[in-house]
């Protein structure tokens, strides 16, 4: 097969994922292991590659991946066990203590909440964690649950680019790096995004309370989020310290020791489970709870490895790459991270994360090489830039959660959030470039 025919059937085999993912045909991890088996068979017959070879090229690209599946597995095992020992819940019921009936107060106490609850990387357990606890609260004081909701999902946005968050995992599969070393280059953006969080808390809480938001004269606010629930056997309050000590000390050795970022969070693992729940027959069940999750994301991304030693190994990447690239001006191609980070916004209600990280970056990796573009520029690009919309997303399941969680129809949570996500998300972009992490 000449180069062309090559790039035709790499576009194909990248849009046939995409329209898979983004139909709800199948699970990311069936459609990345079916597409690319089917291609590579195509490979195969029409004797471009042999099927040693073939083997070789999925070989090489789960090796790739098996480091960012390890992470993530450990990773969500851990902060579970942290929340079924109460640490969250005992932190955020401190900190609302200190709120009561203030408007901007319960703003930024949202922020704090959903920025502590995503420290997991999960958008389904943040929601579940903060609008619940959050959402009586508006409502007493006659706050909108579409501010509640964009509090949430800004905060959310920029924790997520946590080295053991999907997005930038993802990202890190794709250029073949350790997601903690990708985390290290784009943290300088992510400070820059946090008060963003923070100062969106606070405009928008003074926004509710011009509305007229705040408790009527004599009420407080009274919160507490296991007053109204049945005691979880599962909590540990004793050993609250300890684990906060025990998380702490995970997150400074993930900047500072040069280890495998996997091998700090199943130490974690093992100090956290041997402490908190001694005993095989407990063990056994806490595992077992978080197992879902942590498959699920694990499949994703070894499979995610076989299309891209599919797509990667017989360089037909490099072959789509190639023809994007001649249709790109010569005078705009170095400018390439610049025109993805704006345009990442409107793209991330198209594109599931899978589809963009997995079907989208490799090519665009792609077609900045032939322009001199650092692949890891157009990564952080994307993934700061497109985390901020990732909750906003039709196509993100956990953003359906969210706004059913709140109350709120999702036209109404993309009225209210879209434009002023898409404005974080390019302020982050240009604090990228004046702080250094991007250039051109």
């Amino acid at each position: 097969m000449n180069e062309i025919m090559l790039a035709l059937l790499g576009f194909a085999t990248i849009i046939l994922i995409i329209v898979l993912l983004l139909r709800n045909v199948t699970v990311p991890a069936l459609a990345f292991i079916g597409v690319s088996t089917v291609t590579a068979a195509i490979l195969v017959a029409t004797g471009t590659f042999t099927i040693s070879e073939m083997g070789g090229f999925i070989k090489a690209g789960v090796s790739g991946v098996h480091s960012t599946a390890a992470l993530f597995i450990f990773s969500v095992l851990f902060f579970g066990i942290m929340t079924d020992a109460g640490m969250f819940d005992r932190i955020i019921n401190a900190l609302m203590k200190k709120v009561g009936s203030n408007v901007v107060g319960v703003a930024m106490m949202t922020c704090v909440i959903a920025m502590i609850g995503h420290l997991d990387g999960g958008g389904a357990s943040t929601f579940l964690i903060t609008i619940p606890a959050m959402l009586p609260v508006y409502k007493r004081l006659n706050m909108r649950p579409t501010t509640l909701l964009l509090i949430c999902v800004t905060s959310m946005g920029v924790m997520n680019l946590l080295p053991w968050g999907g997005p930038t995992m993802r990202s890190a599969t794709v250029l073949g790096i350790d997601p903690n070393e990708l985390w290290m280059q784009l943290l300088p953006m992510q400070i820059v995004g946090i008060l963003i969080a923070f100062a969106t808390a606070f405009f928008w809480g003074n926004v509710e309370k011009k509305r007229g938001a705040g408790a009527t004269a004599g009420e407080t606010v009274s919160i507490s989020l296991e007053e109204d629930k049945k005691e979880n056997e599962l909590a540990r309050p004793k050993l609250f310290g300890f684990n906060v000590a025990l998380t702490l000390i995970v997150i400074v050795c993930l900047i500072f020791l040069d280890v495998p970022s996997y091998f700090l969070f199943m130490v974690g693992c093992a100090v956290a489970l041997l402490v908190n729940y001694p005993g095989a027959k407990l063990q056994n069940k806490i595992i077992k709870s978080h197992s879902g999750p942590a498959l699920m994301m694990a499949s994703t991304i070894l499979a995610a490895g076989v299309f891209l030693g599919v797509l990667e190994e017989s360089e037909i990447m490099v072959h789509m790459a190639n023809v994007l690239a001649s249709f790109i001006p010569e005078a705009m191609g170095r400018f390439l991270p610049l025109i993805i980070g704006i345009l990442s916004v409107p793209l991330t209600l198209l594109f599931c994360t899978d589809s963009y990280f997995f079907g989208l970056l490799p090519v665009l990796i792609g077609i900045g090489n032939e322009f001199g573009v650092n692949p890891a520029h157009t990564a952080i690009a994307m993934v700061v830039c497109r985390n901020c919309a990732t909750f906003i997303s039709p196509v993100v399941p956990a953003t359906f959660l969210g706004t059913g969680l709140a109350g709120v129809e999702i036209k109404d949570h993309i009225k209210a959030s879209f434009f002023w996500i898409w404005g974080v998300s390019l302020v982050c972009l240009i604090a990228g470039m004046v702080l250094g992490v991007l250039h051109f």
